[in-house]
This record gives C-alpha cells, structure tokens and sequence, in this order.
C-alpha cells in the first residue's frame, strides 16, 4: 500500500460545494428545529402559568407540583421517548411531550418566584383600593412578577434549542438530523453547519425575548 494513501482525504470544515447544494435541507431543518422549539416553550407556558398560580395561590399545592415535574425532569429524554414510542409512535407529539415537560419545570419555578417577589404593601394597597382577586392577579401582581417570568422563558427557550436535537434519533430534530448524520459519516460539514446554526438560534432567541422583556416592562429598563 503506497505511503500517504490515506493524508491525501481532506475532510474541510465546511465544504462548500456540498452546503451549495444542500440549503433548501438546511432550511427546511432550521424550520423544523424553530417549529419543535416554539411548540414546546409555548406549550410549556400555557402549562405552567396557570399551575405556578394555583401553587401561589394555595401552598399545598407546591410541594407536588414541584416534585411531579422534578422527577420527570430528571427522566433522559432518550428513556422518555422509549416509553413513548409504543404509544405515540415516531411522531411529533413523542417528540414534544419530553419538551413540554421540561419546559414547565423552569416556567413554574420562575411563575412561583415573580408571584412571591410581589411587596405586601402593594398587595394590600390593591385590596384596599377594591381589586377582586382575578383582577388584582391579571392587573398587578403578574405585571410584576413579569422579569422572572422573563427570565424563565429565556432559560427555556435556549435549552429547548439545544435539546431538540436529540430528537434526531426519533427521525426528527431539524438541526439534530445534521449532526447525526455528520456524525455517522464522519463528515464535519453537516455537523458544523448545524452545531453553528443551533448557537446561532439560541442567541437570537435569548436576544429576542431580552427585546420583547424591556418592551413590556418599561418600568424595569433602567435597573
């Protein structure tokens, strides 16, 4: 066998000549990837607000709710789509369902932090100047508890990103299904485009939500 044979294979980073011809699949990968992301932090917080202010509300509650959602946290998501599988089959919903359930944890937690953070003496002065409960919930105490809540939706939103590549190995992931196949073919293309393409979603959507809180709590932009 000649010397050299094999130095002669360069493997480049990026091979241009293949990402050329492959961008309506990168696109349509980081569509999937935004999809699966939107469906699962949105989801998760229509999930979570209303189950941080039941446990706000009434105590007893937050001791279970917190350990429900604690225990499957602390599930791999690989397990989870193993026992979802039978049922759910190779679909979006298996996919969404690990997710979702991440999602309320960080939301809930973060829910229950902006709502306890709420001053007493507001409290009180929205109870003497006649507030019912359902209106002083929507008009005061969630406003205020809007920069955790924020800060609980940019936690999401970032590590949903990066764990929804994992559901490549379900046949979906966007983003998730380059690395795989970089991987399995040991081509650095695909999986630097992808991994590159992730951290760049992250970002934006840190940056977005980090926009959308100081619009929506003017009061908060100086602190």
């Amino acid at each position: 066998m000649p010397n050299g044979l094999f130095l002669d294979i360069v493997d480049p980073w990026i091979n241009w000549g293949w990402l050329s011809t492959h961008i309506p699949y990168v696109l349509a990968a980081v569509q999937e990837h935004i999809t699966l992301t939107l469906i699962a932090v949105l989801a998760g917080f229509a999930i979570s607000l209303p189950l941080g202010v039941l446990a706000h509300r009434w105590s007893s509650l937050r001791f279970p709710i917190l350990t429900v959602f604690g225990i499957f946290y602390t599930i791999p998501s690989i397990a989870l789509f193993a026992l979802l599988i039978p049922y759910t089959g190779l679909s979006g919903t298996t996919a969404e369902i690990p997710l979702i359930g991440y999602n309320v944890l960080i939301l809930v937690r973060n829910v229950l932090v902006g709502l306890d953070s709420v001053p007493p003496d507001v409290l009180d002065a929205a109870d003497g100047m006649g507030y019912r409960p359902f209106v002083r919930l929507v008009r005061i105490e969630l406003p205020l508890a809007l920069p955790a809540i924020f800060a609980g939706l940019r936690v999401a939103t970032v590590s949903t990103i990066g764990i929804v590549t994992i559901t490549a190995v379900i046949g979906l992931g966007g983003l998730g299904q380059l690395i795989l196949r970089g991987l399995i073919e040991s081509f650095h293309s695909p999986l630097v485009v992808a991994t590159v393409l992730s951290i760049v979603l992250a970002l934006f959507a840190d940056l977005l939500l980090a926009g959308a809180q100081r619009f929506a709590i003017p009061w908060a932009r100086q602190a």
